[in-house]
């Protein structure tokens, strides 16, 4: 009897010690109801501290809206716990989807609040970054008044199975951070702004050095860069005055070697195209010759913009990592980058004629 009482007291004692660690893990946890999940965050410079946007969807009456919050401070928890403080709901960073720096920020530079959103892991490293060259406040506002998916269009605009395209970079926080701590690769960073019969209208990419904004692309190289990375897919060129095409298909191969001190590397590109337009009555040969020396060209202007800000956007650095002393590596940028050598050849492969036969 006394073995039993013994047991029953242990048993009590068990469950009220326990009670403390399922109150522990769940009494904070709020309703998805109350918490206040931003789809983008607009962030830039304001009297020495930040301006923080966030683009809220707002369900009413059956009827989901999107809002905009604004507010500005010292550091950037600070605002974020100042807007959480004066709204009603909790703010959700965990299912941010995109955040914005404004242009002169990102000339400033991104280290400091790409670190702080790696560390404190409240943003996911998969959200999407971009620039913004025009008001973040005329963007936000676009994307307010144009919505009609509670405010979705600037994620479904960088999503593979929505609105994204190969003109348009695709760079999240994790690649951005990686390249703050990479001597041999760095990244760039999709420009946009406010369209003007579109919610979102692109302007090329941003050269990322070190953090910072030194440069940019246009569209027309971004799409090769995509291609350079293997993200082509079905990416449309334009080839002078005779004839559009559209990739379907890509291949990279390198070489790289030294000469003396200088790098080369020599690269094989080759596309798998279709003919999609016609001017005139170009041949095959006239089509594939044209695209081969315009992308070759194009390549060669942008590798040569960014080589003169050591700039190493392509990731060219890798392939001469083994080649370089480990003591060395963090001299690729200044050391043997501006003297690289990068021979591109270009073979095009017209696999489709569309319904019309052409001449060879």
């Amino acid at each position: 009897m006394i073995a039993k009482k013994g047991i029953h007291y242990a048993l009590k004692m068990l469950l009220i010690a326990g009670f403390p660690v399922v109150l522990g893990g769940c009494w904070d946890i709020k309703d998805i109801n109350h918490r206040a999940l931003p789809i983008a965050m607009g962030l830039e410079s304001h009297d020495g501290g930040y301006k923080i946007s966030f683009l809220l969807p707002k369900t009413t009456q059956g009827r989901t809206d999107v809002r905009i919050v604004t507010d500005t401070g010292d550091t950037i928890n600070s605002v974020i716990d100042r807007i959480g403080k004066n709204l009603e709901m909790q703010v959700d960073l965990l299912h941010l989807k995109v955040i914005v720096f404004d242009r002169g920020f990102a000339e400033q530079g991104l280290r400091d609040s790409i670190s702080s959103f790696m560390r404190a892991r409240d943003v996911s490293p998969k959200a999407i970054v971009a620039i913004t060259e025009g008001k973040m406040e005329t963007l936000f506002q676009k994307l307010k008044s144009s919505s009609t998916t509670s405010g979705m269009e600037i994620y479904d605009y960088f999503e593979k199975s929505a609105g994204w395209t190969p003109q348009v970079a695709q760079t999240r926080i994790w690649e951005v951070f990686r390249s703050l701590n990479s001597y041999t690769r760095d990244v760039v960073i999709p420009i946009v702004e406010a369209g003007q019969t579109t919610a979102i209208a692109s302007t090329g990419s941003a050269v990322i050095k070190n953090a910072k904004m030194v440069d940019r692309i246009t569209p027309d190289e971004t799409l090769l860069f995509n291609v350079y990375h293997g993200l082509s897919s079905q990416g449309k060129i334009e080839v002078m005055a005779h004839a559009s095409v559209l990739i379907v298909a890509d291949k990279l191969t390198h070489r790289s070697s030294f000469e003396g001190n200088k790098p080369v590397l020599n690269s094989r590109m080759t596309l798998n195209v279709t003919v999609q337009e016609t001017k005139g009555s170009p041949t095959v040969t006239m089509i594939k010759q044209e695209l081969d020396e315009l992308l070759a060209r194009r390549l060669q202007r942008m590798f040569r913009k960014v080589q003169s800000k050591e700039a190493d956007i392509l990731g060219l650095g890798q392939f001469f990592r083994s080649k370089i002393p480990r003591d060395r590596l963090e001299h690729w940028r200044s050391d043997y980058y501006p003297h690289m050598e990068l021979n591109l050849k270009v073979d095009s492969i017209i696999q489709n004629e569309g319904l019309l036969k052409m001449k060879q």
